[in-house]
């Protein structure tokens, strides 16, 4: 006795449909922000180019901007 293989169609019929881009990924929603001469999570004084003083800031500023949607 042969196995039998089941065709599955290749044209997406199977997939879910591709999510919604609603919110931007966090790196995008950073580079949103103008630079203010300060950083946008704990103020301590920057250039006039950067918006965060470190990755850490950064990272916790995106996490408090999910936090509070």
């Amino acid at each position: 006795m042969e196995p039998i293989q089941e065709s599955v169609p290749d044209d997406g019929a199977g997939m879910p449909p591709p999510s919604s881009a609603t919110s931007a990924p966090p790196a995008r929603t950073r580079q949103m922000l103008p630079p203010k001469g300060a950083c946008w999570y704990c103020e301590k004084p920057l250039d006039n180019v950067r918006r965060f003083c470190d990755k850490e800031c950064a990272d916790a500023f995106d996490e408090e901007k999910e936090y509070t949607r």
